[in-house]
Formats: C-alpha cells, structure tokens, sequence
C-alpha cells in the first residue's frame, strides 16, 4: 500500500478570554495570520482575533489506508485541545475536517503535468 496524506483541520472560537490573553493572542498574531498558513504534523494556529474570535489548526497527517483518516483527525482535535488548555485559553465549538489527499480532484494542471510525466 502507499501512504496516504491528510490534511485535517480544527476549527472553533475562543471562548471567555481574559483581557490579558486577548492581548498576548493580539501581540502574537502576526505569526497566526491566515495568509502564512500552512498544514504541519505539530499543527498551524492563525486567527484574526481584530476581526472575529474563531481560530483554525491545520495539522498534516499520514497513513496507509483511508480508514486511517478517522484517528488522524481524532489525533488532531486532541492535540488541538492540548494546545488551547496548556495555554489556558478557553475554547468552544470545536469541529473538524479531514481531507485525504489520495482522493483529492487533480486541476487541470495537475492533469496536465501528470500525463507529460
């Protein structure tokens, strides 16, 4: 079997943020801003916590079967639980999304430089 990728993604909102928190996440956000996003085995942060209170991890995952997508994505909400609590940040509505890659749709130019391959 080749390995399969899986993106897994755990989102949710801050939830009862003391004012000192609100300004160490707004002093930090540079680092989490969504246009430096990136899936990563240890997991991503970004926020916009300006704009909204919602937060998003993306976290890279991987196993030899689709079936393995289930504990990747149960890996990934429980590393982001970890994250949130050992920072003492509350957190509410955590929801997930796991993609495997192997069964992603090719673009045009996927296709394309897969058949000149």
């Amino acid at each position: 079997m080749s390995e399969r990728t899986f993106r897994v993604m755990v989102r949710g909102a801050f939830d009862g943020l003391t004012e000192e928190q609100r300004a160490e996440l707004l002093a930090r956000a540079a680092e989490h801003d969504v246009l430096r996003a990136e899936f990563t085995a240890e997991g991503h942060l970004t926020y916009d916590l300006a704009a909204r209170p919602f937060f998003t991890f993306r976290f890279l995952d991987a196993g030899e079967a689709e079936e393995d997508i289930v504990p990747a994505t149960a890996r990934a909400l429980a590393a982001a639980e970890s994250w949130l609590t050992e920072h003492g940040y509350g957190y509410k509505n955590l929801k997930t999304q796991a993609e495997d890659l192997s069964q992603a749709a090719l673009s045009k130019r996927q296709r394309k430089a897969r058949a000149a391959g």
